[in-house]
């Protein structure tokens, strides 16, 4: 079951045509793979479904209704949540402040906000304590995000994207930045939400991590589909070879 459409997907910036009538599929419950070398489009990708950018043709649909009238904040209402290539925190509030920002369910919405912010209600301290535990920061709920290392910080803004409950998380190279530990840990977590039943579209170049988690690639070069397979498939074809690594 298709839970993402992307069909004929083109953006042109002035003369330059970053994605070119591209066309993919996520299927619920899977972790997709979106790779590339650097300018390919991957990111404009990413800006597009989540509507930072506005496409100049093609459409894309979750669940089958039309992503293009609906604004960013009403993409993350109707089940799309990201992360960002460069970290983008409150670091100036706490961690469990930047999950409660997230947080903007019909019953927070209902509650007052200023005994949510400082009473920390019973039901949304549950759930947010479910996702400190899941990113490994329950002992530091009280610090400011801007005093967590950058591993820490890579695991908050994660946190961060579950807490608006998506059912699709695009993740826009996680791994940038990180040590082989930590991204050993950030695979174990992104298979974790497989597990959860939270569909993934993964952008990184970290190629061990993409091979190790997902289910289906799609490769671009110049904006345009060049493959899209397993991640057998892919290492063996010879477009993607070529994309990569120049002709022989």
């Amino acid at each position: 079951m298709s839970l993402l459409e992307v069909n004929k997907l083109t953006k042109n910036f002035g003369g330059v045509i970053a994605v070119n009538d591209l066309s993919f599929e996520v299927h619920s419950q899977e972790i997709l793979g979106l790779i590339g070398p650097n300018g390919s489009g991957k990111s404009t990708t990413i800006n597009l479904i989540c509507g930072i950018f506005s496409s100049t043709s093609g459409n894309i649909s979750l669940l089958g209704k039309e992503l293009g009238p609906l604004s960013p904040n009403k993409r993350v209402e109707f089940g799309i949540s990201r992360t960002f290539q460069n970290i983008r925190l409150f670091n100036d509030l706490t961690v469990w402040q930047n999950l409660w920002i997230a947080w903007q369910d019909e019953t927070s919405i209902k509650k007052n906000w200023l005994s949510t912010w400082f009473g920390k209600s019973n039901d949304q301290r549950d759930k947010i304590v479910e996702l400190l535990r899941f990113s490994g920061l329950d002992s530091r709920e009280n610090d400011l995000a801007g005093n967590l290392s950058f591993g820490e910080q890579r695991r908050l803004e994660l946190a961060r994207a579950l807490a608006a409950k998506p059912k699709l998380v695009l993740f826009d190279e996680p791994a940038a930045g990180m040590n082989s530990h930590e991204i050993k840990d950030l695979k174990k977590r992104i298979l974790s939400l497989k597990k959860s039943g939270i569909t993934v579209l993964l952008v990184e170049h970290v190629m061990d991590l993409v091979m190790n988690v997902v289910d289906r690639i799609v490769v671009l070069n110049f904006g345009k589909k060049i493959a899209q397979g397993t991640p057998q498939e892919i290492q063996e074809n010879l477009d993607v070879q070529k994309a990569y690594f120049g002709s022989k």
